[in-house]
């Protein structure tokens, strides 16, 4: 005997074919009327997704009214637990040396190059090109014994990243009070907890009380990046290195002049979509 779990609701397909093409607006309405939340035109077919709730026959019923001879095929659509479908948007992301991965994709992983994020509101698993950058930007940083200020830190992924290539203090400044929780959960599942620490607060008045710092890293919007310039410069030892990202391509030139002006020059650069990331010393 097979156990049929009745609980279980579907949505149910739709296609429907007109008589003829001159009926199509008036099924397309009829469709609208009766409960569908959406039409999908594939050729002469018309298709949608009914709810469970949506009463099927009193639906086909609504269709024949307008064209008597349409053709409707129905068919349930098998259910989809959304509450993990989601993880299927979210990848593993090999950078350089490093790999950023959610939980369920890190198995079998060397934990010593692999940075593991749990996906939260906090910004920043892997998923965004201005992550990636700065990753990438910062694998060719010395970093054995530095230390290392991660501004705007999000899920800290920047921060241990750091720490994994070798950053002997890092701090993951970070003034979302949401973001805070997740930031400390991913540095502990990292297994770099004493060597990174996220401080919730204002960058602008956190920064100065752990400087100098031999690199800081900010991933953040162009406009806080030009505010906090000043900052970060008197932040930073003689010798250090600032990695920003965040910048749209079409603001590279702007940056650049506002960098160049402000005593820096570029190191490295990372481009990837819509985004710039810069690596840049005194």
């Amino acid at each position: 005997m097979t156990n049929v779990d009745t609980t279980v609701v579907r949505w149910t397909r739709a296609a429907c074919t007109p008589s003829n093409t001159a009926q199509t607006d008036a099924l397309i309405a009829a469709m609208f009327a009766a409960g569908a939340e959406g039409v999908h035109e594939d050729g002469a077919t018309l298709i949608t997704h009914l709810p469970p709730t949506a009463d099927v026959e009193r639906f086909v019923a609504a269709l024949r009214a307008v064209d008597p001879t349409v053709s409707v095929e129905l068919s349930p659509l098998e259910p989809i637990d959304w509450s993990i479908k989601w993880r299927d948007r979210i990848t593993a992301h090999q950078l350089g040396g490093l790999t950023v991965t959610p939980p369920w994709l890190s198995e079998g992983r060397d934990p010593a190059t692999t940075i593991v994020i749990e996906p939260a509101m906090a910004f920043g698993t892997g998923e965004h090109p201005t992550t990636r950058g700065v990753v990438r930007l910062l694998q060719s940083v010395p970093l054995a014994g530095a230390s290392v200020a991660d501004l705007g830190a999000g899920s800290a992924v920047l921060a241990i990243a750091a720490a994994k290539l070798g950053a002997a203090r890092v701090f993951a400044i970070e003034n979302d009070a949401d973001s805070i929780g997740n930031a400390e959960l991913n540095v502990t599942s990292n297994g770099v907890a004493e060597r990174v620490a996220v401080l919730e607060g204002d960058a602008k008045l956190l920064l100065p009380l752990v400087a100098p710092v031999q690199v800081i890293l900010a991933n953040i919007i162009s406009s806080v990046l030009l505010e906090l310039l000043p900052l970060m410069g008197a932040s930073l030892a003689p010798d250090g290195v600032m990695i920003l990202s965040g910048i749209l391509r079409e603001e590279r030139e702007m940056m650049v002049t506002a960098l160049e002006a402000a005593g820096w020059r570029i190191d490295a650069e990372d481009a990837e979509e819509q985004w710039w990331s810069v690596r840049v010393r005194r």
